[in-house]
């Protein structure tokens, strides 16, 4: 009896899949080609705007890392007061 019960449920699981798979191949119909899409043209940057960006992006970084160590240093300041109460 027990088999009968597990072959219902394989050919439901079965079945299942089947109507996943029929699924799957109506949306491969939106998929398309890239072939006809023309790219943008973007401007080439020189040599000095890259240095500028560079510089920016470096002098941010530090500003980031000044403000990442004062959090850092409040937090221990006040976990070692919180430490010296108890």
């Amino acid at each position: 009896m027990g088999g009968e019960g597990a072959m219902m449920a394989a050919n439901n699981s079965l079945k299942n899949n089947r109507s996943l798979l029929a699924k799957r191949k109506e949306t491969k119909a939106l998929e398309g080609s890239y072939a006809a899409i023309e790219l943008k043209e973007f401007p080439k940057a020189t040599a000095e705007q890259l240095e500028e960006i560079r510089e920016r992006i470096q002098i941010k970084n530090k500003q980031n890392r000044i403000r990442q160590l004062i959090v850092l240093g409040v937090f221990l300041i006040i976990l070692s007061f919180i430490y010296y109460i108890s």
